[in-house]
């Protein structure tokens, strides 16, 4: 035992409490959790909102949205599903998970103390019954997000809710994606309704609000392959699930990170690109899946990227009675929240 060093140590933090940190990055993440240097809120206190930010419903009704730079939006609406419906809890179930953050230890950063991130609440429906008016009223309430120059982030619902918010975030400007999904959603019209959660990402092509040239899809596998050939035929860029081992993750993300290019892009997490043995509560899934370490590695490897808008989907919790799944989105949703930060630093 170096007895210096002990009566060093002795000195500095025998009497210190539990935000009384010097490194910088790790006190400007007790400096978001202590209300007090001793005193930490506690994580299943209060009512529920995404990673534990503020609640602003009301920033929807002011014009610059309150000077929110990003705000977390739920979209709970799953009518657009072609399997197990249940995916309309998934921002009440996300929203529930504890102690997510505050700290992103890879990253080494501290998302909500870079940005005004908040709670918005979710999007207001007209009928709970038609399809088509949701997505129109997904898109009007995005258009006024994007408009106040606020970055959305989302929680759904179904994948069909994507093609409403790329109408809203490529409005200006057709943007780039990186699409993380068990499917590559880029399906046809389905008995009559060009709306649901197969095919989303063709009809945001033909809509001009997606660059396909500027988008990759990352974790597809499965028997409804056949569905996919507008991806390829689009020029969009997919990697299967069973080849990411076989590449490794940092070809996967210098691939992602040359799709996407320096233009807006924008990110797309389907929870039922996890292997079901982890996420098992989604409506589509397909065995065979990446690991939430893979997900993590590779969204962590997009930092700096421009990350103008993302949405994490197809949380069904019914379907989990562990939780994990939901676990996993909001973990994710946290990593969305880094890179948008990320994205916006000098």
């Amino acid at each position: 035992m170096d007895h210096a060093k002990l009566e060093a140590l002795r000195a500095r933090y025998l009497g210190a409490t539990g935000g009384d940190i010097d490194d910088p990055d790790f006190a400007r993440a007790a400096a978001q959790q202590f209300s007090e240097s001793d005193r930490r809120k506690w994580p299943f206190a209060d009512p529920a909102t995404f990673l534990g930010l503020p609640f602003r419903p009301e920033a929807a009704t002011l014009p610059d949205f309150g000077g929110l730079d990003v705000a977390l939006i739920g979209v709970p609406m799953d009518l657009g599903v072609t399997n197990r419906a249940g995916a309309r809890l998934g921002p009440r179930a996300v929203r529930s998970v504890e102690r997510i953050g505050p700290y992103e230890h890879v990253l080494r950063m501290t998302p909500a103390a870079e940005c005004r991130a908040a709670d918005i609440g979710d999007v207001p429906f007209r009928s709970r019954f038609s399809l088509e008016s949701c997505h129109e009223d997904i898109e009007a309430f995005f258009a006024g997000v994007v408009g106040a120059g606020v970055v959305p982030l989302a929680v759904g619902g179904d994948h069909s809710i994507s093609r409403a918010i790329l109408r809203a975030v490529g409005a200006e400007r057709p943007v780039g994606m990186i699409h993380i999904d068990a499917h590559c959603d880029t399906g046809g019209i389905y008995e009559g309704s060009k709306f649901h959660h197969g095919g989303p990402f063709r009809q945001a092509v033909l809509d001009g609000v997606l660059d396909p040239a500027r988008t990759i899809q990352i974790g597809i596998r499965g028997g409804a392959e056949y569905l996919w050939e507008f991806s390829t035929v689009s020029g969009m860029t997919v990697i299967h699930a069973e080849e990411v081992p076989g590449l490794g993750l940092p070809a996967v993300i210098a691939r992602a990170r040359e799709v996407a290019g320096e233009g807006p892009v924008y990110v797309s997490f389907d929870v039922d690109s996890l292997d079901p043995g982890f996420a098992p509560g989604t409506g589509t899934p397909e065995m065979g899946g990446l690991t939430p370490r893979e997900v993590l590695a590779l969204l962590r490897g997009l930092a700096g990227l421009p990350v103008v808008g993302g949405d994490v989907v197809e949380v069904a919790p019914q379907y989990d009675a562990t939780s994990n799944t939901a676990q996993c989105g909001a973990q994710v949703l946290f990593e969305l929240l880094c890179l948008v930060v990320a994205g916006r630093r000098p």
